[in-house]
């Protein structure tokens, strides 16, 4: 193999596949990136045998190959490289080592064979559709959040993915919660997600995924079925195995019954709360909100370090009510609200609050409340 090609686009490429890449392995071929020269391009393939993620790269291929070094290593020596510089790729005979040439750098990198690199065999795919990557980012910017972080429930450790009839029309709609607070958005179904499978998509696929769609004039394609799903972005492919689990109904913590509306200007709600629990504790961030005629009183009480007060103006018509929540909880969903204004529907100090952007119906959010 000898490769020759521009340092930013293997880069760019590197920067694509190696996040995917654990620092530790007890397999070494995981450490590795695959890399495999045949027409004008080099093609970069890495896995952690949950998540695949390949992208080809414009090359100049002198002589077509395959074989794999250290993923880290490799994006470090290309990182540290200087603009506009060219990098040859070049395997020695016995095919134990490939060199790195840039000028007059030159690193020598043990390889292992392309034979040994683990397949993500894909299977066949039941459903595919095309997405704007705007509404697929909407999709999971707004629910992220939400993902549970423990692994006992590990169905929870992802974004329900399906499709549900809503007003007459069919919507693709994200889900996640964590047990405490709940996010939900949704976007018209694309032509051939109808009937798809509810699925939930890895924390890790997730996030990965959130860096690719980040050019809003493109369109992202999607394949899938109950194992599997698969993302073309561009020059770059995602395929990741799906969580095999039973997400929760989640329609049945969504009150439907809270008749208290609260409006409120987001910048400055969450520029409160923020002040406010700089007092509270690590462990217990609660904050207390006394909400009465037209204006919200914000508590925070800590026994070890003091207390805080702060009232902001509020739209509020209905009977007093005094509820806590947790302060980052409060300021995740307020950073992912679009409008100026987030409107509350209360019910009372025990039940599950609605929260809603003003500016966005298709995003709804459920908070279950603190003792304070």
């Amino acid at each position: 193999m000898r490769v020759t090609l521009k340092r930013s686009n293997l880069l760019k490429s590197l920067n694509h596949v190696h996040r995917v890449v654990e620092r530790r392995n007890t397999i070494p071929i995981l450490s590795n990136v695959l890399l495999k020269a045949e027409g004008a391009v080099l093609e970069l393939k890495a896995t952690d045998l949950d998540l695949e993620v390949t992208e080809a790269a414009a090359a100049q291929i002198e002589q077509a190959g395959a074989t794999t070094v250290p993923a880290h290593l490799l994006y470090e020596i290309v990182r540290k490289l200087p603009d506009g510089a060219e990098v040859m790729l070049k395997m020695d005979e016995d095919g134990n080592a490939v060199s790195v040439i840039s000028g007059r750098s030159s690193f020598r990198l043990q390889c292992l064979p392309q034979s040994d690199f683990p397949e993500l065999s894909a299977g066949s795919f039941s459903h595919m559709f095309r997405l704007d990557a705007e509404a697929l980012k909407g999709l999971i910017d707004k629910t992220q959040f939400a993902i549970s972080t423990e692994e006992t429930r590990y169905y929870l450790n992802g974004i329900y993915l399906h499709t549900i009839e809503g007003d007459g029309d069919l919507k693709l709609r994200s889900v996640a919660t964590d047990g405490h607070r709940l996010a939900r958005a949704e976007v018209e179904a694309p032509a051939g997600s109808e009937g798809m499978p509810g699925i939930i998509v890895p924390r890790k696929t997730v996030n990965e995924l959130q860096k690719l769609v980040d050019q809003p004039d493109i369109k992202v394609a999607v394949e899938l079925s109950d194992t599997k799903i698969r993302f073309t972005v561009g020059s770059v492919v995602l395929t990741s195995k799906l969580i095999d689990g039973t997400f929760p109904d989640y329609q049945r913590v969504i009150p439907t019954g809270n008749d208290k509306k609260l409006i409120i200007d987001r910048q400055s709600f969450a520029a409160a709360v923020d002040r406010v629990s700089t007092i509270s504790s690590e462990r217990g961030r609660a904050v207390k909100l006394s909400i009465a005629e037209g204006q919200v009183t914000l508590t925070v009480n800590n026994p070890d370090s003091g207390s805080a007060v702060e009232e902001i103006p509020a739209d509020y018509e209905a009977d007093p009510i005094e509820i806590g929540f947790n302060a980052k909880y409060l300021l995740d969903v307020s950073s992912q609200l679009s409008g100026s204004e987030a409107r509350f529907m209360l019910a009372d100090a025990g039940s599950p609050t609605l929260i809603y952007d003003m500016a966005d119906e298709n995003a709804l959010y459920v908070l279950m409340p603190m003792r304070v």
